[in-house]
């Protein structure tokens, strides 16, 4: 997996990605350039929502969320909620072609290194990956560090905050369209990070995965929930919200 003499941060025997000369988490890609995002904001200053969002976390409780059981079990205290080892969360409600705002924190005292370090992700469909990270000053493979469109496009930049400060990611997204089996148009997302763009009108090459080449060989809807991911690490997020858009004519 790792080269000779360097952390173990990627690998070297996954597929490659479509028309790239990468593989998937390969070690060997350039990592992102760091930047410094402008001064954290508190909650009331920054990210309120617009009058058309949908609330999908005010910091009080987890009505708009289910579990894989059931009702989310996620902790819920001091206006955020902060991931338990119940499993993953997804929205009551589906969204497709959207504008989705999502604020997360990592935990303040660092455990582990790379993809241990820090981790979660906010998936759009359930099915494509924003990645969420401790990427402050912890090397990964570049497909796999905050900002990043999970096993294909790494951030144009690394404009993490240090361990435990509050982060945003805001997220437009336009879903693929199909008609019947046939891919008529892919996703597309821009990501916002602290401010800095990092993935500007990305075009997807499918749902994202771990180890796997993507693609659309498997049809689906222009809707579906928004999942936040429990990967054993105690990240909190808040002020949650998202935006229907509609395409112009």
């Amino acid at each position: 997996m790792a080269q000779a003499g360097k952390p173990n941060v990627g690998y070297d025997d996954t597929p490659f990605i479509p028309n790239s000369e990468w593989r998937v988490h390969d070690g060997r890609r350039p990592q992102p350039r760091v930047v410094t995002p402008g001064t954290e904001s508190s909650p009331a200053a920054a990210g309120s929502p617009p009058s058309d969002a949908v609330v999908l976390f005010d910091g009080t409780d987890l009505s708009q969320w289910v579990g894989r059981d059931g009702p989310a079990q996620w902790k819920v205290e001091n206006g955020y909620m902060e991931v338990n080892k119940t499993g993953d969360i997804q929205t009551v409600e589906h969204f497709g072609h959207c504008q989705l705002h999502v604020e997360w924190a990592t935990p303040s005292e660092v455990e582990g290194d790379s993809q241990g370090r820090g981790n979660s992700g906010v998936f759009l469909l359930n099915l494509y990956e924003i990645q969420v990270l401790d990427s402050y000053d912890n090397p990964t493979y570049a497909d796999g560090g905050a900002g990043a469109i999970y096993g294909q496009w790494p951030p144009l930049v690394n404009a993490s905050r240090k361990p435990g400060e509050w982060q945003t990611y805001d997220i437009f997204f336009v879903p693929a369209q199909f008609d019947g089996e046939k891919l008529q148009s892919p996703s597309y997302a821009t990501v916002v990070h602290n401010g800095v763009l990092v993935q500007h009108y990305q075009e997807i090459l499918g749902p994202t995965g771990h180890g796997g080449a993507p693609s659309y060989d498997v049809p689906h809807p222009p809707e579906g929930p928004i999942k936040l991911q429990d990967h054993g690490n105690p990240m909190r997020f808040r002020n949650i919200w998202v935006r229907r858009l509609e395409s112009r004519d």
